[in-house]
């Protein structure tokens, strides 16, 4: 997602919000690829560090997959003059 000043909270940090959007969105489409339709049931944030940079990736991958549900995990990136931070700023398990 591309940084826009419209996401940001009060101190300019992407807020939030929209950070738990991003993990939900990419935990979501990591888990399609092994079951097909899936749907959120519980989802946590552990936010390490302010989102800052022109960019932020987020990284979805299936921990492990199973009948009824499928655990996910995710890591939040900001990208600051064409480099991404080696330190993750969320995560979601």
């Amino acid at each position: 997602m591309p940084w826009r000043t419209e996401v940001g909270q009060y101190f300019g940090f992407l807020h939030a919000g929209l950070v738990g959007a991003l993990i939900d969105t990419a935990c979501g489409f990591a888990a399609v690829t092994v079951v097909g339709r899936v749907l959120a049931s519980h989802f946590g944030v552990n936010c390490l560090r302010p989102a800052v940079g022109e960019r932020v990736n987020a990284r979805g991958r299936v921990v492990k997959p199973g009948k009824t549900q499928v655990f996910t995990a995710c890591d939040l990136y900001a990208l600051a003059d064409g480099q991404e931070r080696w330190s993750p700023l969320a995560k979601r398990c």
